[in-house]
């Protein structure tokens, strides 16, 4: 009888030092903390850090680590880091950068690895199509869409002249070649500025000359918040309608600018007045943890990411070794999400609604977005069928 018993419990010790000293599930964040989307960092790691708070730290109940490195929006550094993540910190999934070049800098290396990158942002035409990869995961939205409704919103209220400009880099050129198939016509001008630039004189005198009915810009971060105000100083919003993606007129943005940005629409795959319970409970949750500001999409889609991972995590029992199964469980997109139940396409990017939102002042007099309209119910990139998965 004693011999059962010993054995019994031998068993029981293993299951329970197993559980309790079983590696970490690691998460590897390259954040941009400086450079020049340090602003729209910021936001993303606010998302993270709630989910991650709300979560209580861990990912499907088990320990888990979350590595937050800066890598300034460099693509050399970011490589960098990525490398010691995967061989120093053997890190199980990657997240984090904001711009599209440098998720195509680092995704070689990580799907060689076999690692699970979810983005909280960027999703450059290129890995919703021929470089398409069953390791990444577009969470957020694929870049042309936030441009291809605010084209649509162009074309459904009949502007004739429509000025578009933004940074000669991945995400600029997808966000104007958006914005055009969306509209359907040619614009008045189209205009690539440097990234980084925060003096547009000379594009405002163009903008003067061309008299448009309406200035669609993608100018993320410091970009957007300088653009915004010479626009409105230099007097062009009385006879000009402003539109931008939703990252161009988001909450970062809002308080950056202040008043001058009254007016403005924008784009977004979300909206923290959309009416979903799990958004609720994220805008509730964020306005407490950052003394009652409004999230941004950057946010939401970053919070979104931790969530998905979860529920990954979840769905495999904590064996985040079975890439094959965590892959199947991420497709499945079965969390709740902020902007309520999606689907993603074959090349792993979500088929879900855009809208378009007006910035305004809430009941409390507080600048903010308020949603308008649904631009698209069910929107697919228009790339996926060159994807090969």
């Amino acid at each position: 009888m004693i011999k059962p018993l010993v054995a019994a419990l031998a068993l029981s010790a293993v299951g329970f030092s197993h559980s309790i000293w079983a590696d970490p599930i690691k998460v590897g964040i390259a954040n941009d903390n400086s450079g020049p989307f340090s602003a729209v960092g910021a936001e993303i790691r606010d998302g993270i850090n709630l989910a991650i708070q709300l979560l209580d730290g861990k990912l499907g109940g088990q320990p888990a680590e979350f590595i937050q490195q800066d890598m300034g929006g460099n693509p050399d550094q970011a490589r960098q880091l990525v490398n010691r993540f995967i061989q120093r910190d053997k890190i199980d999934f990657f997240t984090g950068p904001v711009g599209s070049n440098v998720a195509l800098a680092v995704g070689p290396a990580l799907f060689k690895a076999e690692i699970p990158f979810l983005t909280a942002n960027p999703g450059p035409s290129q890995l919703a199509g021929k470089q398409c990869n069953a390791y990444f995961f577009g969470v957020s939205y694929q870049n042309d869409a936030f441009h291809e409704a605010a084209g649509k919103v162009a074309a459904n209220r009949n502007y004739e002249k429509v000025f578009i400009l933004a940074p000669d880099y991945p995400a600029g050129k997808d966000a104007l070649t958006g914005f055009k198939r969306g509209y359907g016509k040619t614009p008045s001008e189209e205009l690539y500025t440097k990234l980084g630039q925060i003096d547009y004189a000379a594009e405002l005198a163009q903008i003067r000359a061309n008299k448009p009915d309406a200035v669609f810009f993608f100018l993320p971060g410091g970009m957007g918040i300088n653009f915004i105000k010479q626009f409105v100083a230099a007097g062009l919003n009385k006879d000009t309608v402003l539109i931008g993606p939703g990252f161009s007129g988001d909450t970062d943005i809002i308080q950056a600018v202040g008043d001058p940005i009254e007016g403005m629409f924008n784009t977004a795959q979300w909206a923290h007045d959309l009416d979903i319970p799990a958004n609720k409970k994220f805008v509730e949750a964020f306005r407490e943890k950052y003394e009652g500001r409004y999230p941004s999409v950057y946010a939401a889609q970053a919070y979104d990411v931790i969530m998905a991972i979860d529920a990954a995590v979840t769905q495999v029992n904590g064996n985040v070794k079975d890439r094959k199964a965590v892959l199947e469980a991420l497709k499945s997109a079965n969390y709740e999400s902020v902007r309520g139940p999606f689907t993603y396409g074959k090349n792993n990017f979500p088929i879900q609604p855009y809208y378009l939102r007006v910035i305004e002042r809430d009941e409390h007099g507080v600048l903010t977005n308020r949603l308008v309209e649904t631009v698209f119910d069910r929107y697919q990139d228009v790339y996926v069928d060159e994807c090969k998965l």
